[in-house]
Formats: structure tokens, sequence, C-alpha cells
């Protein structure tokens, strides 16, 4: 059993609403991060991680999504539209944190982490565009790392091992 990473649990971020979303609440839990916008070719992904969710949450995933309007301006509304947008088009019950920045000087702690920890594709730190994923351990580690173009069905597999390990 690898021990807990206490950094990963040290962070937390706030939700749509504005209130505090503490990390150390995912200690034991698998935890699928992924920076999301309403307007991308890649949005239909809602559909896919809401169904992961649906599936895996009483097993233990939980999925952030991180609202990020630094790609092509694909997420232009403020908080009620993107909780309107998600809940009425897709029917997303997984949390939705506040919109953000996933790269540069004004990145969110949580995505400096997450790059800092797991880099993509040759070594690039950078989020390259919406709907990149991060899944964390139930110990905090971040394990994987997908690019947009990963589907939440493709990934599943992965998900369910790391949900079946200790």
């Amino acid at each position: 059993m690898s021990a807990d990473n206490v950094k990963f649990y040290e962070l937390g971020f706030k939700d749509l609403d504005g209130k505090p979303y503490p990390f150390d609440q995912l200690k034991g839990k698998v935890t699928l991060i992924v920076n999301v916008a309403s307007k991308c070719g890649f949005t239909p992904q809602y559909k896919g991680l809401e169904e992961l969710y649906k599936k895996y949450a009483d097993k233990g995933l939980v999925i952030l999504g991180f609202p990020s309007n630094q790609f092509a301006g694909q997420e232009p509304g403020n908080a009620d539209e993107i909780a309107s947008f998600c809940s009425l088009t897709y029917g997303v019950t997984f949390p939705i944190m506040e919109k953000s920045d996933v790269n540069g000087d004004k990145e969110n702690s949580v995505y400096h982490y997450l790059k800092s920890e797991k880099a993509g594709l040759l070594g690039l730190k950078r989020i390259k565009w919406n709907f990149e994923k991060f899944l964390v351990d139930k110990h905090g580690n971040v394990v994987e790392r997908w690019a947009s173009t990963t589907t939440p069905a493709s990934i599943e597999a992965t998900i369910e091992g790391y949900l079946a390990q200790e």
C-alpha cells in the first residue's frame, strides 16, 4: 500500500457557487480532474463523464470539472450560465469548480500541482486544450494524464483498475 500524497489533499478550490471544496474529502477516492468548456468540439464528453460518474461514484470515483476560457474563448459564461448548461444539456451531477485559468501566470493552484506531477506528451506541462484529464489515485498520487481526444469511455477500464486497488 502506498503512502498518501499529503500535498494533493492540502489543495482545494471553490465550486461554482463559490463554496470551498477542500481536497482532503477526496482521501480514499479515485479522482478524475478535467478542464471543461461548454462551446468546444469536445464538449459532448460531458455525457461520457457523467456516465462514468453515475456508474462508479458509489465505488469511490469523483469527477471534478474545471471550466476554463483559455482555449479560443470556449467557456464564456458566468457561474450561473455554466451550471445551467451542464445541468440542462448533459445532466451533469459531478462537482464543477469555479471558472479559472489552467495555464499561465494566473493558473489555479490545482492545475499548477497536477502539471508539475504529470507532464503530457513529450514532457510538455502546459494544458493544450479543453477536456484534458488527470487521474489521481486513492492516495493522492497523480497517476495518469490523457489528451482531449481521449474519450471518457476509453479510460473506463483504467479507472476500474484504480478503484479496485487498496
